[in-house]
């Protein structure tokens, strides 16, 4: 590299170096960062590094120097993001199933550029969530890109909406095209939704964003505004198992007083709870939406937590296990 260019770079590799090179456990002497700015091809002298640490505390980076003993070591401090920070994007994306195992190991690449290489081992030690259920749907980051192009631009989209068949083929769920009005995006059990109006049905429904393909905006604005505003996004989250959706009920529910944090972290801390006239038992009101996942919940809880009304409901509950049981154990 000529020296011209070589200088003209130097506060960059220099940056560089910083970062990659040193943290809050690991220090660099002046004759070291000499070294490193050798490698690249940059002879400097003392005094000019000296300006450049100076110039990249002033561009925000945290250059902090400390004496210890005859020695004066120079390390990055505060970063813009913590190592701990770091972790939780890591550990975030890689156990994401909306997220392909290619595209997280590109994201995670790009994350552990922003750490030293010290603290970028301890980031791929965090990668131990493997095997798991990734989408295989490469496309998804294009699909929530048009999605977000779509509410931007206040236009209505048209897409094809998969399903798996017995023979393990993602296929069109109907025929033709499904055009929607997008509002928002939300996470669920993993999973990324589109909340939208749907044009035909005239009501909000979601879409899983993995399994929406071939994806264009209309000319068409919009529509079910005043419908979406009304529509509270964490009473819904509450309220549904899984993004099933089913008929919105007030159920009273009685569970253990052991149960309790099963019943808050599905529920939230604001619902009422008052004792119950069974021993070590107490009872709520939720609002649910009545379906089968809900039915699944109450069956998991082994008779921890049991529907107490309405009485509709209970009947309905008490019908579906004797299904179940005529299933396995005949009538």
């Amino acid at each position: 590299m000529p020296k011209g260019a070589g200088q003209k770079l130097k506060l960059y590799y220099l940056s560089q170096i910083m970062i990659k090179k040193t943290d809050d456990e690991h220090f660099l002497t002046m004759p070291e960062i000499l070294a490193y700015l050798k490698e690249y091809g940059i002879s400097a002298d003392r005094k000019s590094v000296y300006d450049d640490l100076a110039a990249l505390t002033e561009l925000g980076i945290d250059i902090i120097g400390e004496q210890v003993g005859k020695k004066y070591y120079y390390h990055v401090g505060t970063k813009k993001f913590e190592l701990a920070e770091l972790m939780l994007l890591v550990d975030a994306i890689q156990s994401s199933k909306f997220i392909t195992a290619k595209k997280s190991n590109e994201l995670i690449k790009k994350i552990t550029d922003l750490a030293s290489e010290y603290e970028a081992r301890q980031l791929k030690r965090q990668v131990v969530v493997q095997g798991r259920i990734k989408t295989m749907n490469e496309s998804i980051y294009y699909i929530v890109d048009d999605i977000h192009r779509a509410m931007q631009e206040n236009k209505n989209i048209k897409f094809e909406y998969l399903t798996w068949n017995i023979n393990k083929k993602m296929v069109p769920r109907k025929e033709g095209f499904y055009i929607d009005s997008p509002w928002a995006l939300t996470w669920d059990d993993e999973n990324y939704y589109l909340i939208a109006y749907d044009l035909t049905d005239k009501k909000i429904k979601h879409f899983r964003v993995d399994k929406m393909r071939n994806i264009t905006l209309t000319e068409d604005k919009r529509q079910g505004k005043e419908l979406f505003e009304a529509y509270d996004m964490a009473a819904y989250a509450k309220m549904n198992f899984g993004m099933f959706g089913g008929k919105e009920i007030t159920v009273s529910l009685q569970f253990r007083n052991d149960f309790v944090g099963i019943v808050i972290d599905r529920f939230g801390k604001d619902i009422s709870i008052i004792p119950s006239d069974r021993e070590g038992w107490s009872r709520t009101h939720v609002e649910v939406a009545l379906s089968d996942q809900f039915f699944g919940w109450i069956f998991a809880m082994g008779g921890h937590i049991e529907i107490t009304g309405p009485s509709d409901v209970v009947e309905r509950f008490k019908a579906e296990i004797g299904k179940q049981s005529d299933i396995y154990f005949g009538k």
